[in-house]
Parts: structure tokens; sequence; C-alpha cells
């Protein structure tokens, strides 16, 4: 692999505000488990070798399972994912392939199940996700 940009080094500033949506990240409700199914989620579908290894590395520490991990990319074929994890994983499919939009249907099972803050929370993890995919990809970051 030929030698990229390195953002952190470059431009510290716009890395510093990605961090600044990770702080806030931090600051949620949000589950640490659904945070890591969402960023495995939206790293399979971009092609992001580097976020999958960090995420699924992550999500292992923190005691997920090897075959939900594995089996994640099929969540809808299985019974391995709890109602609010499926309509999580349903938001973070529509979300990064935003060209399909979030629909009605999926936002509304979001609503009865989760409060207007854990939604914020689920859209900003997504939305962030996303961003440190399109920054690993086009830079090529090296696998650890």
């Amino acid at each position: 692999m030929e030698t990229r940009v390195n953002i952190l080094k470059t431009a510290p500033e716009a890395y510093k505000a990605m961090m600044g949506l990770e702080k806030f990240l931090a600051s949620t409700a949000l589950n640490p488990i659904h945070k890591e199914l969402i960023k495995i989620r939206a790293s399979q579908i971009n092609g992001c070798a580097y976020c999958i290894n960090m995420h699924t590395r992550d999500a292992r520490k923190m005691g997920e399972t090897e075959q939900r991990i594995y089996l994640l990319n099929a969540w809808r074929e299985t019974q391995l994912y709890s109602e609010e994890e499926q309509a999580i994983l349903a938001m973070t499919e529509e979300i990064t392939l935003i060209q399909n939009h979030l629909s009605k249907a999926t936002y509304d099972n979001a609503r009865r199940l989760f409060d207007e803050e854990y939604i914020a929370a689920i859209i900003m993890m997504i939305i962030t996700i996303n961003a440190w995919n399109r920054i690993a990809i086009s830079t090529e970051m090296a696998l650890d």
C-alpha cells in the first residue's frame, strides 16, 4: 500500500473534531454492545477492514460472542439479536445506505423501543462510524 495522508498529523483540528463526537457518544446512555454492533455493521457495509478488525476485537473484550459477530451481516436470518438490537441494525443499514433513506417504518419502530435521547445517540453513533470508515478507507489505514 502506498503512503497516504495521515489526518491526525496533517489536520489535527479535524481529528480533534471527530474525537469530540466520540466524547459526546461516551456521555450518552447508549449501551456499549449497541455501540459496537453499530460500528461493526456499518464497517461491514462500507468494507472498512481497519474498523471491522478494531470493533470486533473491542466487542469480544466486552463479552460479545463470536457467533453473534460472525452472523451480524445476516442478522435478519437469526434469532440471536434482541428486538432492540434488530431495530438498531435496521437503522444502521438504512442510514449507512442513506440513498434509500431512513424509512418511516424503521424510525417508528425505534420510537416504540427507545426514547428520543437514545435515538439521537444511535443516529450520531451511525454517522460517526461512517465518517471514521471513510477516513480509514480513503487514507488506507493499516491494520494493527
